[in-house]
């Protein structure tokens, strides 16, 4: 017999699940840095949309694939030419299989001379997941840049935190 209630195990439930989610977060920037291109595409839905300001707009798993490997190769093709630091992740569910959130954006490139900043942009990103088979996905990625230059959409920042 638990000695949880069934409000208690509903709790824990939404908690394992923004916990996963999180763990998402954290995976996309792993692989990202690490430009292991196939096993980050495969973290977002069939259908995922990116909307990366300057760097356009990704419709789909299959693009998303291919314009990473674009970036990659403009960044001088190697793991680790630039990290992407996350960090204040927050995750609000929406339903049982979705959910969204938004996390900070610091993005530093490796490559640059010591005497030069190696910050690229500042940003957050705001997020759409969805649960596939089981698996948490991320459905849709709005990267919003505040840094140095400015590319918001034009909803931004919106209701925060958005009604669940």
């Amino acid at each position: 017999m638990s000695d949880f209630t069934p409000d208690e195990i509903k709790r824990l439930r939404r908690l394992l699940d923004v916990d996963d989610i999180k763990k998402l977060g954290l995976l996309y920037s792993q692989l990202q840095d690490h430009a292991y291109l196939d096993k980050l595409a495969d973290i977002f839905t069939e259908d995922a949309l990116c909307e990366f300001g300057p760097y356009g707009t990704w419709n789909g798993r299959q693009e998303i694939r291919e314009n990473y490997a674009k970036v990659k190769e403009a960044n001088g093709g190697s793991s680790f030419s630039a990290l992407h630091a996350n960090s204040h992740h927050w995750v609000e569910m929406t339903g049982p299989d979705t959910a969204v959130g938004r996390r900070y954006l610091l993005d530093l490139m490796t490559t640059r001379p010591k005497d030069e900043s190696p910050f690229i942009w500042l940003g957050l990103y705001d997020e759409e997941y969805r649960k596939v088979d089981g698996q948490w996905l991320i459905a849709r990625t709005t990267l919003q840049f505040l840094w140095p230059e400015k590319h918001i959409t034009g909803d931004f920042p919106g209701e925060f935190p958005p009604k669940a």
